[in-house]
């Protein structure tokens, strides 16, 4: 028997250099694992030599580790991509005017709020009413009878006496009859976008709505 008298003799023996040896899981690659391969069929028993399926089976095994690896490498700068991407386009709508399932709207001086009423069936009594930050009742709009679809509204900011309100954020509910039963329809509201924000952990991107807060891009229904 061979005297292994230091390390170095130990890898010169199995065919392997220290270098090799010293590379950590992570960072051994294909030919590696062949070099690896190679080295344990020169040294394997020869009363009880390899099944040629296991040897298939170990290499689809660490091709298959190898191909996840590389898969996930793929999608993780495939999602920078999108998301580097979605910022831009994002960008773009500072200023504009989005449609979002909002539960209120911001008043500007002279302005107004806008918004559209979802209906699933014909509804009758369609009524959008609007209260002040303290919850008062200061509007409400008669929409009457409509068909299945959107109904949009608007609501210049004066109350029932015409006299125009302060600017402010104003809460929104809107109520419908279905033969004969009372229905809450969907609604959307008009917002401006102020700026834009990453997510935490990049996970994608929130619009500041002006006066009214932040919201997921993916909520936004429509961009005016």
């Amino acid at each position: 028997m061979t005297a292994i008298t230091n390390d170095s003799t130990l890898f010169q023996t199995l065919g392997l250099s220290r270098e090799l040896a010293q590379k950590s899981t992570s960072e051994l690659q294909m030919a590696d694992f062949l070099d690896l391969m190679v080295t344990e069929l020169t040294h394997q028993d020869p009363f009880k030599p390899m099944e040629n399926s296991e040897l298939a089976s170990q290499i689809s095994q660490f091709a298959t580790v190898s191909g996840i690896e590389q898969l996930n490498s793929s999608f993780s700068d495939l999602s920078g991509s999108l998301l580097s991407d979605q910022s831009l386009q994002a960008a773009n709508l500072i200023g504009r005017r989005v449609l979002a399932p909002l539960s209120g709207g911001y008043l500007e001086s002279g302005g107004s709020i806008n918004g559209v009423v979802g209906l699933d069936d014909p509804a009758s009594d369609v009524t959008v009413s609007i209260y002040n930050a303290g919850g008062a009742l200061v509007r409400e709009i008669d929409l009457g009878t409509q068909a299945k679809g959107e109904v949009h509204f608007s609501w210049d900011g004066s109350n029932g006496s015409g006299e125009f309100l302060p600017s402010g954020q104003y809460q929104i509910s809107v109520n419908a009859s279905v033969k004969g039963e009372a229905t809450t329809p969907y609604l959307l509201t008009e917002a401006v976008v102020g700026s834009v924000t990453i997510a935490s952990g990049g996970q994608g991107l929130n619009l500041n709505l002006r006066g009214l807060g932040s919201i997921p891009l993916s909520d936004v229904a429509e961009i005016r």
